[in-house]
This record gives structure tokens, sequence and C-alpha cells, in this order.
């Protein structure tokens, strides 16, 4: 069931809809968005410098969205920051390129080609064997305590399950036909270059129909089904190779049995960012079997049986004490060679046999299976211990679906284990074990300076964490445990003694290793699932992958980084936690679609590398094959895909030396290279948080490594997920929205600024729908206040603007230009909304409303109207263009209009004015609301008597003005200026307080809040503004020019404004002395009578 709204009135959508469509259509046919460098002419004789000042430009782009399916609200989203950044930058005269790539490479539409033929064998050629009832897939739960050995293949139920996460449908024919591609069509896709003869022309739609500045003539489809691409990305990878930055060798690796291949984050369907975990494993040789496993002996062919776990910490090896196992877990004995089997479960012995771990690679070898409890009781050696010999235990909480499933117990600095052995101490009958397995008390293996020499007990006290049950209490022990001991732990024992435990950690492992008491092994960190549905393992291959990480790369790329814009501190943080953190990255694979990799093509280019320059590409591709994003012919230049060598692209792009013999005529390299050189590099990128830790880091490595500082990236901007009516999107519960189904239901100009209003940091954002609605009425009732106001603009007040409300709304109106374009710079979106439309409007109406006695001034409201339409301009392009061509009759487009720059600040003075106004009438207004609101309870005056005001009778006001402040505030105010310390910009408490008591004023209540409110007052507006406590223009006169609204707005027969001095003298009824003295500079007081 859907959980979007239904809009139940349809009729100003439809309207704007209509007009959305033909200026769309206009701007198409004058080719508004294509965007050149200027000619080689125009530039001649100028430096870098004087061409960005006499030819400024932006370049905007986003990650190439996937063409295997409409483009979604989350893209939109996205797309939206570039859009309305671009829409800014060419109001302020600049040559605003904004490019779309269409992304085709990697796995996604590989496998799901190879879906509909796997369905059309199942169900024929259009599917007609289908039966819903039937074919119902039910798949089981994965059970984290599994079998040992897999007892059905992955297959059809997951690959149903994987299908339903994110769409509720189980087959890709089904999700076809939910896309909108009927069932006799489905099988075409069969086909993966299908897709993208089916995608791209409805993404270029679907943008087009909300209005979006792209130049077209720039894009293309990746893969070699396009040979200029395929060219570029082959000669970014010579130069990588070449210059040392692709190497090939053995490596953990996320794998795809099923595949055959890496898998790396665009290919999973979940799992994204899960890298390997290295583990040591460690081999417990079995010594004596329990009684209820004893008759393993004679079913392992002769071998040494050893249960092995997998940790973290091989340094704390010595203290092991026991051995733990799940006794709910099903275990296999695993032949490993002729003379050893290791005891671990189906999951572990898969990963090992992708890590050279098995007789035969790939394949694990089973020789029986086991249930955990009935190993309990084994006695095992244990490597490396002081003890060297100890007995499998039980342990509720060990996992089949992490480590081996067997885990070695070293409870002097394991929270868990410790927490685990005082359980089986303290209820030996309960868990069925002898109690002298259980003898032997932890051992001190090295001390921290905070917890001593045994750091688990001391945990286990601290956070009073009772039994292995407290699940959550032992988790923040086990992260305290690890970070103490690894950063502040010293060797207490073994032959590395007395070393910091950093220095010893990977000492003892190696040692272990090297006598053979362990081995290397790895799994990935958490669970991935390929986009066939396989569940991945760590395979240990030899591999092509890019060197990130490496130490003179990494300074590169952190060099540009410092050199970036990312406009918020959390993307910046984003970056530097990712650059700490990631290295080898496997740039190759063998399936799916992709340009081949150049000097082994066996191999194709994965989906995140080949997509790290590509924004250097739409800076000439228009010249290239312009127009065609296949590039099945030459473009403009007339260059062949073949002409475009390495060595062409390499004068193009880092002015390498243009090669001889030539390719190609070199005025046509010069005229791709102008183009490249006015454009690049691009000064913002906008993308979604999560490709910070891999594309988008990978983007800073290869730009670092391959262009010329000049060239580096300026700025790269992040936004969190967009939620839907405050919920997470999701097809499976109805609450989503493709692009175009937002452009059909709301309009573009409505979408879009709800798109504006949804957020702009990198939390989570929000489209909601009753927004974008209500933005329909908006837009709409804006348009024809605009139009009824020029057509009655004969009506309106002409000649000179003598009124001081004039005067304040020209003023308000320079004030919002000048806020909104410091929001615009900032990429602050949703605050150039809120100030540029909302807060203009805001102006506008009061302005319309405390001059209705006069009327408004005809000048001002069509300058209103022109920069209302200027502003909304990035956000709602359609709704500025009618108003801006249709109304305002100006000759040319609004998307060649200039930013209204009134050239100067705003009269601060008279801005103030206009908020005390507004402040005044509100307090005055409320005031009367509260009094009627104690007449209706029945409430008396203060005093008990009657009240003296009826708000029901005929009303009349006095104001009182005051001119200073109370003699206590002053002597508050100075007290704080003689403890406040310019250099430091910090107030001494202590001295206040002195003041205060020399004063005699520390015992009124009064004091202390207003020194709080007040040096909070100095740290919003600077301590020389607190301290300046005068205001910048006369109340009385203001209060003056309000008196005729007010006296409308609040239906008063009179209203008298009085100095406090000269009311005091006039005390008596009507003139309350306690109203008047609470009158305060910029908050006058005042009090109602009945005339």
């Amino acid at each position: 069931m859907a959980n979007t709204i239904e809009l139940a009135q349809t009729g100003k959508r439809d309207q704007l809809i209509e007009l959305e469509k033909k200026y769309q259509t206009k701007w198409q046919e004058e080719r508004l968005f294509e965007v050149n460098a200027p000619s080689p002419d125009e530039l001649k004789g100028l430096s870098p410098a004087e061409v960005r000042e006499k030819y400024p430009k932006w370049f905007g782009n986003f990650p190439y969205p996937y063409m295997n399916g409409s483009l979604h609200l989350g893209h939109a989203f996205t797309i939206s920051k570039v859009e309305f950044a671009a829409g800014y930058q060419r109001l302020l005269g600049k040559r605003v390129l904004f490019p779309h790539g269409l992304h085709a490479t990697g796995m996604p539409i590989k496998a799901a080609a190879d879906k509909i033929i796997r369905e059309m064998e199942m169900f024929g050629q259009d599917f007609e064997q289908f039966d819903a009832e039937a074919q119902e897939d039910k798949p089981a739960k994965a059970v984290p305590n599994g079998p040992a050995a897999p007892t059905v293949a992955v297959g059809k139920a997951t690959k149903g399950k994987i299908a339903a996460k994110s769409t509720g449908l189980t087959y890709q024919f089904q999700i076809m036909e939910s896309i909108g591609v009927p069932r006799t069509e489905v099988k075409k896709f069969a086909d993966p270059h299908n897709w993208l003869l089916h995608f791209p022309p409805i993404c270029m739609e679907d943008n087009n129909a909300m209005g979006n500045r792209i130049d077209w003539r720039r894009s293309f489809v990746t893969t070699d089904l396009n040979p200029y691409y395929d060219s570029f990305v082959r000669w970014q990878m010579n130069k990588l190779h070449t210059l040392g930055k692709v190497k090939f060798g053995e490596r953990y690796t996320i794998y795809s049995p099923k595949d055959g291949q890496p898998c790396m984050d665009h290919d999973r369907s979940d799992g994204e960012g899960v890298n390997p975990q290295e583990y040591t494993g460690v081999k417990m040789e079995v010594i004596e079997w329990s009684p209820e496993a004893k008759a393993i002996e004679s079913k392992v062919g002769g071998r040494k049986v050893f249960l092995v776990a997998a940790t973290l910490r091989p340094e704390t090896m010595y203290g092991q004490t026991n051995c733990f196992v799940g006794t709910s877990i099903k275990y296999g004995v695993y032949a490993i060679n002729d003379t050893e089997a290791f005891v671990c479960t189906y999951r572990a012995a898969r990963n090992m046999a992708f890590q050279g771990l098995s007789p035969e690679r790939a394949k694990t070898e089973l020789l029986l299976e086991i249930d955990g409890a009935a190993m309990i009781g084994t006695k095992i050696k244990a490597p490396f211990g002081l003890v060297p010999e100890v007995y499998v235990l039980p342990m509720d909480n060990v996992l089949a679906t992490k480590g081996t499933g067997v885990v070695t117990s070293v409870p002097s600095d394991s929270p868990d284990d410790f927490a685990t052995l005082s359980d089986l101490r303290k209820k030996p009958e309960f868990y069925k074990i002898d109690p002298k397995w259980v003898s032997v008390d932890p051992i001190p293996v090295l001390t921290t300076p905070t917890y001593g020499e045994l750091t688990a007990p001391r945990l286990v006290e601290k956070l009073k964490i009772q039994s292995q049950k407290d699940v959550k209490q032992l988790a923040e022990a086990k992260e305290i445990a690890y970070k103490e001991g690894f950063y502040s732990g010293v060797m207490l024992v073994g032959e590395f003694s007395g070393l910091p435990v950093q220095e010893a950690k990977p000492k003892v492992r190696a040692s272990m290793i090297e006598q053979g008491l362990a081995f290397a092994y790895a799994e990935p960190e958490n669970l991935v699932i390929s986009r066939s549905a396989d569940e991945c393992v760590v395979a240990l291959m030899d591999q092509w992958y890019m060197d990130y990480g490496e130490t003179e790369w990494r300074s590169q790329a952190e060099r540009l980084l410092a050199k970036m814009e990312t406009w918020t501190v959390e993307t910046r943080n984003l970056f530097e936690a990712t650059l700490a953190w990631l290295n080898q990255w496997a740039c190759a694979r063998t399936y799916g679609l992709g340009s081949k990799l150049p000097w082994d093509p066996q191999f194709m280019v994965e989906s995140l590398s080949d997509s790290t320059i590509y924004m250097a590409y739409y800076t000439v591709a228009h010249l290239l094959h312009g127009g065609d994003i296949f590039g099945r012919a030459p473009g403009p230049l007339g260059i062949t895909a073949e002409q475009m060598t390495d060595e062409a692209w390499e004068y193009i792009f880092c002015n390498g030396p243009w090669p001889e013999p030539e390719p190609f005529p070199k005025e046509k390299a010069d005229a791709l290279k102008h183009e490249f050189n006015y454009f690049y590099p691009f000064d913002m990128r906008s993308s979604g948080k999560d490709l910070v830790q891999n594309n988008l880091t990978f983007l800073l490595y290869n730009h670092a490594a391959i262009f010329p500082e000049d060239k580096w990236p300026l700025g790269i901007r992040t936004n969190g997920h967009l939620m839907l009516n405050g919920k997470k999107m999701s097809k499976s519960t109805g609450n989503s929205l493709t692009l175009r189904e937002g452009v059909k239901k709301f309009g573009a100009d409505a979408m879009r600024l709800s798109l504006a209003d949804a957020g702009d940091g990198v939390e989570d954002a929000n489209f909601d729908e009753k927004t974008a609605n209500a933005n329909i009425l908006r837009l709409h009732t804006l348009m024809s206040w605009c139009e009824e106001m020029i057509k009655d603009e004969a009506n309106l007040r002409t000649g000179p603007k003598n009124s001081y409300h004039d005067r304040v709304f020209e003023e308000e109106i320079v004030d919002l230009i000048n806020i909104t374009k410091s929001h615009y710079d900032a990429t602050a979106f949703k605050d150039a909304l809120k100030f540029g439309f909302y807060e203009l409007q805001s102006a506008r109406d009061w302005y319309r409303e405390v001059t209705a006695d006069i009327g408004m001034h005809a000048d001002l409201v069509k300058y209103w109207i022109r920069v209302a339409t200027l502003m909304i301009t990035p956000f709602a392009p359609h709704f500025a263009e009618h108003v801006w061509t249709e109304m305002l009759k100006e000759p040319r487009s609004i998307q060649l209009a200039s930013w209204p720059d009134p050239g100067r600040a705003a009269d601060k003075a008279i801005i103030e004015t206009g908020v005390y106004m507004r402040g005044t009438l509100k307090t005055i207004r409320d005031a009367e609301v509260t009094l009627l609101k104690r007449m209706q309870k029945g409430k008396k005056g203060k005093g008990g008597e009657d009240a003296l005001f009826d708000p029901k009778k005929p009303k009349a006001v006095r104001i009182y003005v005051a001119t200073k402040f109370p003699e206590w505030q002053e002597t508050c105010v100075q007290a704080v200026k003689d403890s406040y310390s310019r250099p430091a910009d910090k107030v001494d408490d202590v001295k206040v307080r002195e003041i205060l008591v020399e004063k005699a004023l520390i015992k009124d209540k009064r004091a202390m809040p207003f020194i709080q409110a007040f040096k909070k007052r100095m740290s919003e507006i600077g301590a020389d503004a607190a301290f300046r406590r005068t205001l910048l223009f006369s109340e009385s006169e203001i209060l003056r020019e309000l008196m005729p609204y007010l006296k409308k707005s609040l239906s008063l027969e009179d209203v008298e404004v009085f100095s406090v001095e000269e009311a005091l003298q006039r005390e008596g009824p009507g003139f309350t002395r306690t109203i008047i003295e609470s009158s305060e500079p910029g908050s006058p007081a005042f009090e109602y009578r009945n005339v």
C-alpha cells in the first residue's frame, strides 16, 4: 500500500506543468545550456588570472547514474545541488558547464540480464508459464548458528530475497514490469546492450522535465561501447600503471565464488564498504577427545585434528586458559592436507578454501560433522600458552557468522572470556562441566597504565557486568580493553616481554606462523552479497590493484584535500578518516561491462576505478562525438577514436609532447586542449556522503597522480540520504518516488523548491510531499499576484518615495538580496530559499499591510517582482521565466539575466526599525490576546480588583519609550565590561561577582540571569556591539510613523507615545508606574485603556 499522498485538486499544478513544458522546449530550441570556452583569440595575451576575471567559468558535476533503471528522487536530490548552484552561477555572469554522463560499467546490468535469461528458461520467452501462487518465494531466514556444510546452493530463494529487499518483488522480469517495461518487451533486456538503448533516453527526458541546465552534447555511455571514452580510460590506466600506481600481486579481496571474480562495492547488493578482516588462525591440536567426540579419531584418516580460532590479538595467546565453542553450532572437520584437519564452521572453511588452505583451491573437503556440545571437555594444546594444555568449554555468545566459531579464551584481557569463565565457575553443574576444567585463574600477559595487569577483570567490575548475558556492556568493555591494550599496553611475558604491544603484536604473530602454530586467515568484516545473489568470501589471489595508501601517494592526496573546498567540516572529516585507512583496491574483473585493461585484456577495469577522472572527459566530449552518447561517428573535429592515442590524451590533459608522427592535425588537439584548460579543474562535485569511503577518495588519489596541481579539483560537496515524508524510501513499502513521478505529481518547480527545502548538510534530508503540494499553491498565488500588480500598475502610488515605509521596504529588499547571496555562495540552499523566497514575501506582506492607507509604490513593487524573480531562478526557473518574459516583458531569457546586485549594504538602522515595528506590533497584539483570555477565565487584577480595561469596548493604547536602561542593568553591564579581557575575548566571572558584591547587587535575583543573557549576546554579536547599548533610531519617531497602522490593525481609537519621564510626571489613572518603569530602550512598555 502506497505511503505517498494523493493530490485532491490538480488544476493549478497542471497549469504550472503546462508552462514548464513550454519553457523547457524554448530553452532547448535556443540551446541555452550549451556552453563553450571563449575563443583562443578572445583569450590571447591574457594570464590565467586575467582569464578568470574577464571570462569567469563554473564547472559542476555529480556521479553519473547507473543505467539500469529510472532516476529516483534521491538522484534528483544530489543533482539538485549542482543544478541550483549552476543556476546561481549563471546569474553571476559565468560560463556554466553542467554535464551529465551515463554509467554502465560493472556487474549490475550484466547480472540483471543473466537473471532474465534464467527466468526465461524457467517461465518461457514472455514468462507466460509463471504462476504467481505456485512460484511464491518464502525464503527462510538465515540461521546464525547454521550447518557445517551448505544444505542448498545459493539460488532462487536468495535471489528473491535480495530483489525483495529493495523492491518487494522476487523476479527480475517483475522488477522490469514495475519500472514500466511491458512483459512482452522484457526478453530484449537479456542483451545487456539493450539496457543502454532503453534507459539513457529516459534519463535525459527526466532531467529535462525537471528543468535541469545540462549540456547534453557532452554526454556519453561508459564501457567500450563508446570507443572514445574507452580510449580515455585506457590512457588513464596506462598512465597509472607506468607511474607504479597499479600493481600486481597476491592480496586479500572480497570475492564472489559464483561470479568467479572480486566483488567490489558497486557489484554488491548488500555490504557496500565492507573490507577483508585479517586474523591470526591459531591451531589448537586435540590431545584427547571428550567421550562424546571420541569416534572422530577413526574418521579423519590418521590426520592430526586442530580446533582453529581466529584472533585479532595474537599477543595475548600466552594467557590462554581454555577454549570456547557454541553448544548449538554444527561444526565440520575439514581436511586441510593429508596430515592435518581443522575443526571450524562451514563459513570459515569456505573462506579458507579460497585462501589456499584446502586440498583443492575453492573447494572444501568435509570429513565429518560434529555438534559443538559434543566437544565440551576435549583437551587441546594452547600454542604459546603459559598453561600448555587446556579444555574446550561452552560459551553462549559464540557466533557461526563471525570468525571460525571457535574462540580461544584469554580472561585476563578479554571481558567476554572473563565473564564466561566466571559464569562457568559459579554454575559448573548447570553448564555440565568438570570444575577442574575451569581451575586456571586469569594469567597476566600485559600491563596498562589504567587497568594494570588484569584489564578484563577490572573492566567487568567497573562496568558492573554480572554475566556473559550482559552483551551491551561487554561490547563496550571489549572496545576499551582492545584500545587500552594496543595503544598503552606493555608485554609482561614471552620472548617480546618489555615491548609495547603495538610492536610485539606483529612479532608474536610472525613467530607463531613461522613455528607452524598459526596461519594467516581473513574473512569479510560483515555479510557481503553480490548482485548475483552470492554470499561473498575473502580470497587470496593474484590481481591488479591500485596501491592506495602508499605513503607518497597518500601525502599527495592529503595535500589536494587540504586545498579543496568541502563546504562542511563533516565532509572534510570523512575524507581525512578514509585517507587514514584506505589501502590497496582491486581494479580489475572478468565479468560484467567495461573497458579492458590495456596490458592484460583478459581483465576489465572495475566500475569504481574507471570513474575517477572522467570529469576531464566532459570538457572535450562534445568535440569528439558531440550528441552521440555511443561515439559511433566522429564529432565536429572529425577525429576518430583510433586517433585518440595515449600520447594525444597526454598532450591534451597533461601538457605532454605532441607525438611524431602525429595521429591527427595538432590544431585539432589544441582545440581540445583549449576547452580543457578553460573549464578544468571542476569547481564543485555533488555526491552522496557514502561515496567518500571509496569513489570520491579514489578521485583525489587519481587526480593527484595524473594531473598537474593547477588541475586538481576545487571542491567536493556531499549530502546525506533523502527520506520521503520522514521515512526511508522503499519500493516495498510504497514510500518511494522516481524523479519522473515527482515531476508528474507536483510539477518541476514545486518539486525543486521542496528539494531545496529538504536540507543541505551530511545528515539525512527529508522531502515532504505536503510541502511540495503547498509549493504548488505558493507558486500559483505568487504568479497571480505578480500578474495582478503589473496589470494594475496605473493604480499604484507613483511620484517620490517619501513614506518611511517605502524606505524600510527598499532596505529590506537590499538586505535580503545580500543575505540570500551569502547562502547561495555557501551552497546553503535551504537558507537561500528561506531568505530569498519566504522572507522576501514576508517583507512584501508587511509593506502591503502597513501602506494600506496610502498604497504601495509602483517602482518598489516592480523592483520587488524583479528581485524575487531573479533570486528564485535557481530553484524555480520555469516560474521565473514566465514572470520575466511574459509579465516583465524582458526580451531575453531569464537564464541569461544577472543577479540583482544592489551594489551596497543595507542601512542597518532602517532594517532595525522594520524589525522594531513588527516586534512592537506583535507584543501589543499578544498582550490584548492575553487580557481577553484572563477575562474569559474570570481572573481579577493582580490586587484582586476587577480589571480596569475591557478589550471588547472602544480602546486606546499608551506607549512608553525609555531613553536609558535601568540603573541596575547599567551597573551589571559596566561590571562585565570592567571584567572583560579583549585579548582573550573572555569575561572574568570571579571579578564580575566581586564588583556585584561591591555594588550591592549580588543578592538581586535579576542580576545574574541578566549577566548570563548579556554574555550570550556578546558571543553572538561581538563584545563591542553588545557594549554599545544604544539604538540606531528614534523610537518615538518610528512609533509615530507606525501609528496609522497600529490604529487600523488593532482597532484602536487613539495611540499616544510618551517618554518614560513624561509618563511618570502624569502618574495616576491610566499611567501605571510599574508598567512605565518596565520600559527599556528598544522594548517599550504600553497599557490599554477604554475610551
